[in-house]
């Protein structure tokens, strides 16, 4: 399996997201999908905060 990636993911949670929206999924299903999404949007927010600070990083360096 490959490393996750931010944009992996992301893909991933928008393809969850549609999964979602347009419904017909058993409840169980659903369910596991939503905790997929979650997993992802944390993997994702926490990507974007390690990238901020190293920027952050960058920047006092000046």
């Amino acid at each position: 399996m490959d490393e996750l990636t931010y944009e992996s993911a992301l893909k991933r949670l928008q393809e969850i997201v549609k999964l979602l929206e347009t419904g017909g999924k058993p409840l169980e299903e659903s369910v596991k999908l939503f905790e997929e999404g979650a997993a992802l949007a944390k993997f994702c927010e926490n990507e974007l905060k390690n990238a901020e600070q190293r920027i952050i990083s960058l920047d006092e360096v000046k």
